[in-house]
């Protein structure tokens, strides 16, 4: 719990910078140089000592890291960033993860969420809804197609989320899992100028400010304290993450971007917030009998949701 504590700050910067990227000298690419080479970078002896077990990965969930939170993932969050605003980014990105988890999970025939489980995915739909609404009549297709595209990230992260628990690596072997690809991904697009950079005339500051929050918060820290905390609590329950994230993201953007909440945020936010909370309440134990609680109606153990 501690360690989403902190990847709940650590993504409440990312959201920040997303809405940010757009008025720096950086380009999304710049920023995806960042975010993917700096923990490689930092970790490059011991990944290079833990190599023969990131190549033992099974195909299919290296896939699911890598596009869910690799290049596809960050230049869609950055994308729809820059056509919203750092309350879209904060609430629909990882509000969204319990949603896309669970239909994952049912898809994978790990049941289908219930009770207060479904009413919390409602709020979830309702409070992006309500904070998409204002945006459809009359029509603003740049809001639109930002809040789509975070959808499309959030959708991603969830892969991501769910991936995690399919690999047989350490949180450092899952960040080396994630950012040796990704980095690679990114530096051939960049050298084949399928994306343009402007590192070389980026301005010192914008530089230093995004190697601390994408290269070294989200990169390095958030990707080992998320992968730990996956590990121990498991999927659905560190989706739980999310409830705590929109409403940091919300407050700091106001002395930090000068963004003022708008009525559609104040009433998106705390559903999307009550949403997530609710998905991710656990089944309570059975209510006892009357005197000495027979072996076959006793209350098992609590099993993690994803075990």
């Amino acid at each position: 719990m501690l360690a989403l504590a902190v990847t709940v700050a650590i993504w409440a910067a990312f959201a920040l910078s997303a809405r940010a990227l757009s008025a720096s000298t950086l380009l999304p690419a710049d920023a995806a140089l960042l975010r993917f080479g700096v923990p490689v970078l930092v970790l490059a002896h011991a990944l290079w000592r833990r190599r023969r077990r990131i190549a033992a990965v099974r195909p299919g969930a290296a896939l699911k890291i890598v596009c869910g939170a690799g290049v596809p993932f960050f230049l869609a969050a950055m994308h729809g960033g820059s056509l919203t605003s750092a309350a879209f980014v904060g609430s629909i990105v990882p509000g969204m993860v319990p949603l896309f988890v669970s239909a994952l999970m049912a898809a994978r025939g790990r049941g289908l969420p219930r009770g207060a489980q479904v009413a919390g995915l409602a709020l979830i739909a309702a409070g992006v809804a309500a904070l998409v609404w204002r945006y459809v009549v009359p029509v603003d297709a740049a809001v639109l197609e930002g809040a789509g595209t975070l959808l499309v990230a959030s959708g991603l992260w969830a892969l991501y989320t769910v991936g995690l628990r399919d690999v047989d690596l350490d949180p450092v072997g899952s960040i080396g899992l994630l950012c040796l690809p990704s980095f690679a991904v990114i530096g051939l697009l960049v050298l084949t100028g399928v994306l343009p950079t402007g590192l070389a005339h980026a301005a010192g500051g914008d530089i230093a400010l995004f190697l601390v929050v994408q290269g070294l918060g989200v990169g390095l820290c958030a990707g080992l304290l998320y992968a730990f905390a996956i590990r121990r609590l498991g999927a659905e329950r560190s989706s739980v993450v999310g409830s705590l994230s929109p409403v940091a993201v919300v407050l700091l953007a106001i002395p930090v971007l000068g963004e003022s909440p708008t009525a559609a945020v104040l009433v998106g936010v705390p559903l999307i917030t009550a949403g997530v909370v609710l998905a991710n309440r656990r089944p309570g134990p059975r209510t006892r009998t009357r005197g000495r609680t027979p072996s076959s109606v006793r209350p098992r153990p609590e099993v993690p949701a994803d075990a």
